[in-house]
Formats: structure tokens, sequence, C-alpha cells
């Protein structure tokens, strides 16, 4: 990925894989948080905070839900750029279908966002992007903190009950999250963008190991921490969603499908018709970004044709302990 190097937009400093030809995910660079206490420098203020995002985008996917899930719609806005990312990096295309251009700037290339917020950036320009248009800069970048932050800090202007990181269930979400990370978050990456067989072996090795894993751990309980739903099953939501389109033939994690799970598929199935989650679900981006973004690995750019996956099925997961958050859809993604 070309990256932004002292403000400079730079098409020859990638920095993604390692020596020994394994994928190395750079960390994120703004950090800031958005906290609900009067002293803080970033308050929750409905129309403050603006979201830029991908719908292809496993990261930005799970603040889209997030916003969902807590009915923030209306409170925090969204910028949606192009599936298909080239050596400009992601781009805003207002014309084109399920693509927005930027509401806040006007900007053509969210890379002119990064460099308003710090003229000297050096990182990739990556999403989402949680913007401040009083301050009128970044505040964070960082999907898990985005995620958490959209959760637990804007509940005095949510207009959904919902509460995503309940108490008695905290710790075990974290230890999820950070379990689910390496291995299948960021495992489908090591092995799609690997460039030796080794570490290829290595990712594929360690992704179905925690898929089979979890698998088991969902033929006794509804979700990943138990029968609440979860930042933790968001996080593994993005990923299972994208897996039998792209990730499987894409980046050759081929061992399985999801579909041939006899609990991930039902438990995918059951996140997929809570609402908040399909409407955030657009499967024309995400196929068209993976398939003609990465030249190294699809040289050709031809966008596979299949699977055709029926997510709408009956999932029979409502017969194990615990509830969908939502008993009726509340609200969706914007176009």
């Amino acid at each position: 990925m070309n990256m932004l190097v002292d403000g400079e937009w730079r098409t020859d400093a990638s920095e993604s894989n390692s020596d020994d030809g394994s994928f190395q995910r750079q960390e994120t660079t703004f950090r800031d948080r958005v906290r609900d206490d009067p002293d803080a420098e970033f308050q929750p203020e409905v129309g403050r905070y603006h979201l830029y995002v991908s719908y292809a985008c496993p990261w930005a996917h799970r603040t889209l839900i997030t916003r969902a899930l807590k009915g923030l719609e209306d409170a925090v806005s969204v910028s949606v750029v192009d599936p298909y990312r080239d050596e400009d990096g992601w781009q805003f295309t207002p014309e084109k279908e399920g693509c927005t251009r930027d509401h806040v700037h006007g900007a053509d290339y969210l890379r002119e966002l990064y460099v308003r917020a710090d003229p000297d950036a050096t990182c990739r320009v990556t999403v989402p992007v949680l913007w401040d248009t009083e301050r009128d800069t970044i505040v964070n970048n960082e999907s898990k903190e985005i995620m958490r932050m959209l959760d637990t800090e804007f509940d005095s202007i949510a207009t959904n009950d919902v509460d995503l990181y309940p108490e008695g269930y905290r710790e075990e979400v974290d230890r999820i999250i950070d379990e689910i990370y390496e291995p299948i978050n960021n495992g489908v990456y090591r092995a799609g963008f690997a460039t030796e067989q080794e570490p290829y072996d290595k990712a594929v090795d360690d992704l179905f190991a925690a898929l089979d894993r979890w698998d088991d751990v969902l033929g006794e309980q509804r979700y990943l921490a138990g029968d609440r739903l979860t930042e933790a099953d968001i996080a593994m939501f993005t990923t299972l969603v994208r897996f039998d389109t792209v990730y499987h033939t894409h980046f050759m994690c081929n061992v399985q499908y999801v579909r041939e799970y006899e609990n991930l598929w039902p438990y995918l199935r059951d996140l997929y018709q809570t609402p908040g989650f399909s409407e955030t679900v657009r499967m024309d981006h995400i196929k068209e970004h993976y398939y003609t973004t990465h030249p190294d690995v699809n040289p050709n750019r031809l966008v596979a044709r299949g699977p055709d996956l029926d997510f709408e099925a009956p999932h029979g997961r409502d017969e194990l302990p615990g509830e969908a958050p939502l008993s009726a859809a509340s609200a969706g993604a914007d176009d």
C-alpha cells in the first residue's frame, strides 16, 4: 500500500512485508478518544463527528455496524469512498453507486484529510477515520477504538438502548477481540499477502485452527462471549461475512468454506439477520475492492462471480440462551 511520508504522497514507500515474506500490518497513528466527560477535549455531541468509511473494508465495517446498532445515524454522519483503490489511495466518487462525496471538506482523496489533520503525516491512509468537525481534525483511525467509543461514550445521544460492552462481560470481550485478531481478522491478510510459502502456511494453519476452535465454542452458546451480543461478535462478523466470497479464493484461505462449518455458518446468518448488520453489508463493494485492488494477487483484476450465499436462511440459533438486542431494524448505512 502506498503511503504519506512527511505529508507527501509516495507510491514507492509501502511497508507491508518483512524480509521473510510475511505480511506486517502497520499500526494506526491517530489515537485520541471521545469521552463522555465534561473535561474531555473530544466530547460526544450530535452532528460533531463524521465517519469516513469503505463498505469493502472489514475494519471500517465494524464502526458502521456499531453506529447502526446504537442508533447513531443522525448523530454521526458518514462519507463512503470508492471500493476501488488505485495508487492514489482511497478516492471519493459520488457518481458511483453506494459511494458519496466528502461531506465535510469536498476532498477528492482521503489522504487530503490526513494532511489537513497533520501536514507532516507519515503513515498509511486507512479507513475508518473518525473526524471532529469542530476542531477540524482526525480524532482516531483505529477501528477497535472507534467501535468502543461509539459503543460506550455516545450513550447520551444514542437512540437505541444497546450495550455491546456490558458489565460482567468486559474482560471476556477484550480477551476474545484480542484472541481472534491475529489468527482470523488479520490472519486472512497474513495468508493473502504472504510472498513466501512458509509464512503463508503458518497463517493458514493459525486461521483454520482458530475457526475450528470457535466453531466448537459456538455449538454451546449463541455468541462469542456467551448469551450477549458484544463487540467481539461484530469483530468476528466482518471477517466471516467476507470469507467465502473473497478470502477463500482471493487470499487462498481455501481449506474450508465458512458455509461448511456446523456452527459458524448459522452463527453468521444469525448475526446477518440481526437488525443493524445486513443494512451495512455491500457485497458488490466488497468483491470489487478485493478482486481489483490487489494486482500482485490478481493481476488481471477479474472479479469472481460466486458464490451465491443465502444469509437469510433460517439459522436456529435462537434456541440457544440469549437474544438479539434489537427486534426490528431501526437504522442502516448511508448510501
